[in-house]
């Protein structure tokens, strides 16, 4: 599937919502939850989440548009997060992530990005060259992924309560690839 701007613009929009729908109002054990040592738990990954939004993705497509391979992307802390979340409630924390991407997607906006400028390219620190339509659709799966990874680990803290029904649930049992 090609990249479409406004598919991309729609599907970011949601992420928010569907994390409120997840994490709001849910007690801490279920936010802390983990699958092993440094993984992430479902409230690290909104953080992760927060931190790219101001750090990551809108920055990276002003690089490829305003110097394209001539500077290289920053490298992204994948934990520099913690101090992000640190004291701070899910409502916060969810509260400080929707504001964020409703300013990511007017920033987005603003750029008034045409079909053409997706194939416009920029330098990723491990991966080489990159386009602007790959990062646009590496956000929405990123995002995805993420989104995915709550559920698992969520899922997971039943893993044993399922008696029988672990056969049939195969979310309990599906390789984590990151933290």
């Amino acid at each position: 599937m090609d990249v479409h701007l406004k598919d991309t613009t729609a599907f970011l929009a949601r992420t928010p919502a569907v994390l409120s729908g997840l994490l709001c109002g849910m007690p801490q054990p279920w936010l802390d939850c983990r699958e092993g040592p440094k993984t992430f738990s479902p409230l690290d990954v909104l953080g992760h989440l927060i931190y790219g939004e101001q750090v990551d993705w809108i920055p990276r497509i002003r690089i490829i548009l305003e110097q394209g391979e001539a500077r290289p992307f920053d490298p992204f802390d994948r934990v520099g997060f913690e101090d992000l979340i640190a004291g701070k409630t899910i409502e916060e924390l969810l509260n400080t992530f929707e504001a964020l991407r409703q300013a990511s997607l007017q920033e987005l906006s603003a750029l008034k990005l045409e079909p053409t400028m997706l194939s416009r390219t920029g330098t990723h620190p491990a991966l080489g060259q990159v386009t602007l339509g790959q990062l646009l659709a590496a956000w929405v799966v990123h995002d995805l992924g993420h989104l995915a990874q709550i559920e698992r680990v969520m899922a997971r803290q039943y893993r044993d309560a399922v008696g029988p029904w672990r056969e049939y649930l195969p979310i309990l049992d599906v390789s984590r690839s990151n933290p």
